[in-house]
């Protein structure tokens, strides 16, 4: 075996464990999952955190709402306590039901009953209405405080950017075109005067025959008694 094969043989074991080490690395990230990415639907995000900072157990997860998000429900966490930190509106806006809102929920922070040990994972999760805005990209900075030190992740690509390229990305994904109703949840339409005169005369055609059907079978019913009652006077004149 020459020399040149064996230094090939010997760089395999090398290059597999470096593309193990970055994709531990990208699994490593605080990342977000969403149920749904329509604009403007109700969507549940998954934020899933899998390492300490450094080997150091975590402690806190501080996760920041975009400015558009007014209204969050966090999913209770036996192992976490959490709190929904608000922020006053610059100016007061109206909710679906007309109700003034002024403020938002600005961060939702899991503090740990227990820190999560480096190597474990654990997830969080958020109901919130997505912006009416297909196309655009929701960033979730967040702070995992450690027992030693923290991690901020919230970097962002800039323009042409590769996000697998950052070290500490944001949570991040974007927003979808919104569903179009289905046609059969679609409210039905009025009927024309036409169309709703048609109706009535099938209606009233289909009484009228009822009523003619009813009539004949009281005739034949009539009949048949007074054909038994004229038998039976024969049999007894007989």
């Amino acid at each position: 075996m020459s020399s040149r094969t064996l230094a090939r043989l010997g760089a395999l074991p090398l290059a597999a464990g470096l593309l193990v080490a970055g994709a531990g690395a990208a699994a490593a990230h605080v990342t977000v999952t969403p149920s749904l990415t329509s604009a403007g639907s109700y969507s549940v995000l998954t934020f899933s955190v899998g390492h300490g900072c450094d080997g150091s157990p975590t402690t806190k997860i501080a996760i920041q709402m975009p400015e558009q998000v007014l209204a969050v429900t966090p999913t209770r966490n036996p192992e976490w306590e959490v709190e929904k930190q608000m922020a006053t509106l610059d100016e007061p806006v109206e909710d679906a039901h007309g109700n003034e809102i002024t403020e938002r929920v600005d961060q939702v922070v899991y503090t740990a009953r227990t820190p999560l040990p480096d190597g474990y994972r654990d997830t969080f999760e958020l109901q919130l209405q997505l912006p009416d805005a297909a196309g655009e990209t929701l960033t979730f900075p967040t702070i995992q405080t450690c027992e030693k030190g923290e991690t901020a992740w919230i970097e962002t690509p800039s323009a042409g950017q590769d996000p697998e390229s950052l070290e500490s990305p944001a949570p991040s994904f974007t927003l979808d075109e919104a569903e179009v109703a289905d046609e059969a949840d679609a409210e039905p339409v009025a009927a024309t005067a036409d169309e709703t005169d048609e109706t009535e005369e099938t209606e009233a055609a289909d009484d009228g025959a009822d009523a003619l059907g009813i009539a004949g079978l009281v005739a034949g019913l009539l009949g048949l008694a007074a054909g038994v009652a004229a038998l039976v006077l024969v049999r007894r004149r007989a």
